[in-house]
């Protein structure tokens, strides 16, 4: 078991040497946090999902579509990436809001268009709740919104759960991961194939055990961070785009979304046709037309 976890530190250290951070980096309440920033033009913040980091939105063209009429910025959470997850915090989306809303304040951004796919989501609907006047408008894409029961996430959140936990997450959770990948690709992207242009998203900075780390707490946080966010969802005041995959097979788009929809009353919902839950790396036209809805 020793040896295992040797190996799994080993490439960790492979895999961060082998992709450097592509930003620049800011500290912000104890946090060295990376970001990418293109363009110029209205603010627009991407906040990518569970599991992920800013390769995921660089390589569904998003960002260079989105460059050409915004100041773009991108961040990897605390926890992925290049971006530590300091222990003795838990992090929810609220506490992520609170980090990013200084972070935007440090970069001199005193309103944006916030975009969230998946967990980030939370964390953008959380930025509206908790500082609506940085909120010039919301994206929403594939996001969990409401409780519901869900036997995975459990399963999901085990490597978070200390000592146990710690010791999976550095001896055989790497190894698990690296083994389903294919199978995640494929219900993430599915109905589509997942695209070659997936290939320069960095798998093996995805399966370190500080990563899991993150994904698994993340995974904990899921449900309840829901339940104690939905009832401020129908005072929201700011315009919100709600973008889903028709035939998301990871989360519901019809207990979720749909929803979603049904509870603020100045949204729009976005349903793009063959697509799943990576919305933005099927169709990237589509999500860049709700930014320009929400921002106009």
């Amino acid at each position: 078991m020793a040896a295992t976890a040797v190996v799994n530190h080993q490439l960790a250290r492979r895999a961060e040497k082998r992709n450097p951070p592509a930003g620049r980096f800011i500290e912000v309440d104890g946090v060295r946090l990376h970001y990418l920033e293109r363009g110029e033009g209205p603010p627009l913040v991407l906040l990518h999902g569970n599991g992920s980091m800013i390769q995921d939105f660089l390589s569904s063209g998003l960002v260079d579509l989105a460059a050409r009429q915004h100041r773009v910025i991108v961040f990897d959470r605390p926890g992925y990436g290049h971006s530590p997850r300091p222990r003795g915090r838990v992090w929810s989306p609220q506490a992520q809001a609170d980090l990013f809303r200084a972070a935007l304040d440090r970069l001199g951004v005193t309103q944006a268009v916030i975009l969230g796919h998946s967990w980030g989501a939370s964390v953008a609907l959380a930025m509206a709740l908790n500082h609506p006047q940085m909120v010039r408008g919301l994206v929403l894409a594939s996001g969990y919104y409401f409780p519901t029961t869900r036997i995975d996430m459990p399963l999901l959140s085990g490597p978070a759960v200390p000592l146990v936990g710690d010791v999976a997450r550095h001896t055989i959770a790497p190894l698990a991961s690296r083994l389903i990948w294919p199978l995640l690709m494929r219900k993430i992207f599915g109905p589509a194939p997942v695209p070659d242009k997936f290939r320069a998203f960095p798998e093996e900075m995805a399966v370190r055990p500080s990563q899991i780390r993150a994904e698994a707490a993340e995974s904990a946080l899921l449900i309840p961070s829901a339940a104690a966010m939905c009832k401020g969802y129908a005072g929201l005041t700011m315009p919100v785009a709600i973008v889903v995959g028709a035939e998301d097979r990871l989360i519901d788009p019809a207990a979720q979304s749909h929803r979603l929809h049904q509870t603020i009353a100045q949204s729009s919902l976005h349903i793009v046709p063959g697509c799943g839950h990576m919305v933005h790396q099927t169709s990237p036209e589509a999500v860049m037309a709700a930014i320009s809805a929400v921002g106009a």
